[in-house]
């Protein structure tokens, strides 16, 4: 018995290794010729939401560092409420674009900003690479991208029939190849593929850890405003390595 040791235990352990390799292939395959798509007009854009993120405000101003002294917190806060960052990486330069800030995270949420980041170039072609969450694969999502694609096909009804009977189904849609504006899920379990989640480990660092905000529009303002020095001075594309084909065939592929 070591009960200081743990370790996660609800990773990816798929049932089916080849539909892993496959779902992983498509995703890193799209990190790789992100510069290409970029260059024909299509943007690959890695997306998710970083829910939670609490307005703390220090009841007590920390004290500085100095020689030989370590900053010093007073360990009590207000709570001010919470807000969820829907934000979008562009993969090919590592910028952060058209993020979302709100107190939710509903699949209509969701919805509205996938539109509001088309809406930043309307005639593009857009990939999204996501986590297999529900509102990822919502009615509401659905009805958007068959609308802004000149889809006029009958898509049923949700838990009854057609391209909205189940998530399912829905998830299938979405990801069309065919499809202006498409989706590429990670495999389930493997939300650590999905490069935007790198750069909300950045954003907890630099902005979130260490500081303190006196309410919600004070958090709202000084994130927009780290995401815009982000992309002014930070941004540059992940130096992706992770491949989930076996070495021996890297190696003959190349």
């Amino acid at each position: 018995m070591q009960p200081h040791r743990s370790r996660y235990w609800l990773n990816a352990n798929p049932l089916d290794p080849e539909a892993f390799r496959e779902q992983a292939e498509a995703v890193c395959d799209l990190y790789e010729r992100a510069g290409q798509l970029a260059e024909q007009g299509i943007h690959v854009v890695s997306v998710d939401e970083k829910t939670g993120i609490q307005a703390l405000e220090r009841k007590h101003p920390d004290i500085p560092m100095g020689p030989g002294r370590v900053q010093r917190r007073e360990h009590e806060y207000i709570r001010h409420g919470t807000l969820c960052l829907t934000a979008n990486l562009e993969i090919w330069c590592g910028c952060i674009i058209a993020p979302t800030l709100g107190p939710t995270r509903t699949e209509v949420d969701f919805a509205m900003h996938v539109e509001q980041t088309v809406a930043t170039d309307p005639w593009a072609g857009w990939v999204f690479i996501a986590d297999n969450l529900n509102t990822h694969q919502s009615e509401s999502l659905v009805k958007y991208v068959a609308e802004a694609c000149g889809i006029e096909d009958d898509l049923g009804e949700k838990e009854k029939e057609g391209v909205l009977k189940s998530q399912e189904s829905r998830a299938k849609f979405l990801s069309d190849p065919g499809h202006r504006i498409r989706f590429v899920y990670t495999p389930k379990h493997s939300s650590w593929l999905n490069q935007v989640e790198i750069w909300f480990s950045t954003l907890v660092r630099k902005l979130l850890r260490r500081s303190s905000f006196t309410s919600l529009e004070d958090l709202r303002r000084r994130i927009l405003e780290f995401i815009d020095y982000f992309n002014r001075t930070m941004s540059k594309p992940i130096k992706w390595l992770y491949s989930p084909r076996p070495l021996k065939e890297e190696i003959s592929s190349g």
